[in-house]
């Protein structure tokens, strides 16, 4: 599965996983990187959101489907 996740986001998951490795019991941020984090969060729920609407417009579309039953020969 090809790995589609930000760069920001991505590094976030590298320290947290690291932090677990080693038993830490806290993981700091500096405000830069907090910063870039929280902005690539909102980017993907965005996206997500645009997403959503994009499906549920498609949902609204009306299809017409007319059978007069054929005939025998």
């Amino acid at each position: 599965m090809d790995n589609k996740l930000t760069h920001h986001i991505t590094m976030f998951n590298d320290r947290v996983r690291a932090m677990n490795q080693m038993h830490k019991q806290e993981l700091r941020l500096t405000s830069v990187e907090a910063n870039n984090v929280l902005s690539d969060i909102y980017a993907v729920l965005a996206e997500a959101i645009r997403l959503q609407a994009e499906i549920n417009s498609g949902q609204n579309d009306i299809i017409q489907v007319t059978m007069d039953g054929g005939g025998f020969k």
